[in-house]
């Protein structure tokens, strides 16, 4: 099997790509545009406000429900496992909102953008400037190096080679990184506060700027103060840190499980949509609950393929995906959940060791040309 590259006339070994076949760039168009007609022709495009609106009003009640509870708990150890469950109500907010930025909800891609600014910077406490930026960066490049901002090298390396450069404290880190995937996750509500809050301040061309500043600081200042006031200091950075920790750890855990250990592209590598969408995800296996659980991104494939197709939608269309690629040959990738992370933290591990031919990694050397 390969990811076929199109007019590149060669590619380094171990980059996951082989140029060794090729296709037509306008037999993979064509290709591509029947498989979109017949998702379309089956209604699995049409928008599902409805349902969108019933998800909100849901969460909105379960939200404002958890706060009277909090409100009347006192000084309960139970507010402990409260905490726990705004962590799971932020992050299904978040799913929402995510939806909403792909144009997801609504025909009108202003009511969507409103949608998704108001619940993430409101509900979540995450900037819709800054998730928009990102999240389209990397649906236009996933897995793409120096493109998708998701595998930079940060607190973890995730591109074979990248480790070389770490030493001290941080080479440590990066040399067990995947063992430390899960504690490291703890932290992960913070740096995601923290980019929105540095995107709003910092960065230009923010659009509706003091919007997103009004309604996150609401969130990110209002919320912890509340809690502090109402259950004090002691008991109130308790419930604080749960909550973050079970936020942070819920929406790793969904995410990461997506592309992390699929083959990586090289930069200026051209691969036709269809290839560098499908052999760079990867879904997990699971029905009604799983989708629910991970807000629709089990169904990666899908989802990247039709990133403006409804999530509730995702399922219907996976059998027309899955045929669609047996018939040309390109492998669709699916994993339990357990599975999925087992070969995530070995791919860490291995990037972080620093293997001899840096780029065998788990799932790339499949797609090298034989």
């Amino acid at each position: 099997m390969s990811i076929t590259s199109i007019d590149t006339p060669s590619t380094e070994r171990g980059s996951g790509v082989d140029t060794a076949t090729r296709i037509p760039r306008n037999t993979l168009t064509k290709d591509f545009a029947a498989l979109a007609a017949e998702v379309k022709e089956a209604g699995l495009m049409d928008r599902r406000a409805d349902r969108y609106i019933l998800r909100l009003v849901i969460l909105g009640l379960a939200t404002a429900g958890s706060l009277a509870l909090m409100l009347t708990l006192g000084q309960s150890l139970w507010q402990l496992a409260l905490a726990g469950v705004f962590g799971i109500l932020f992050t299904q907010l978040a799913f929402l909102s995510h939806d909403s930025a792909h144009q997801q909800v609504f025909a009108s891609g202003h009511r969507n953008e409103w949608f998704s600014r108001i619940v993430g910077n409101l509900g979540v406490g995450l900037s819709y400037a800054w998730w928009s930026r990102k999240h389209g960066r990397h649906h236009a490049s996933p897995n793409t190096i120096g493109r998708d901002g998701d595998i930079a090298t940060g607190a973890l390396v995730f591109v074979p080679g990248e480790e070389k450069d770490r030493t001290g404290f941080m080479g440590w880190i990066t040399r067990h990184q995947g063992w430390l995937f899960f504690p490291l996750l703890t932290l992960f509500a913070f740096a995601l506060h923290y980019n929105a809050v540095r995107t709003i301040i910092l960065e230009p061309k923010v659009k509706h700027r003091a919007v997103e500043a009004v309604l996150i600081t609401v969130r990110l200042v209002g919320f912890p103060a509340l809690v502090l006031l109402t259950l004090g200091l002691p008991l109130g950075l308790a419930f604080l840190a749960i909550q973050l920790v079970v936020f942070g750890v819920y929406m790793g855990g969904s995410f990461a499980p997506n592309h992390k250990g699929m083959p990586l592209i090289p930069k200026n590598e051209r691969v036709d949509f269809l290839r560098r969408q499908v052999l760079t995800s990867r879904n997990i296996r699971g029905g009604v609950l799983m989708d629910w659980a991970m807000g629709g991104l089990n169904l990666q494939i899908e989802h990247h393929l039709f990133p403006r197709m409804p999530s509730m939608n995702l399922r219907k269309v996976r059998p027309i995906v899955q045929r669609f690629c047996a018939e040309r040959d390109v492998p669709y990738t699916e994993a339990g959940i357990i599975e999925s992370y087992g070969i995530i933290l070995r791919y860490l591990n291995r990037v972080g060791l620093g293997y001899a031919d840096p780029m065998d990694c788990p799932l790339i050397t499949q797609y090298r040309g034989r």
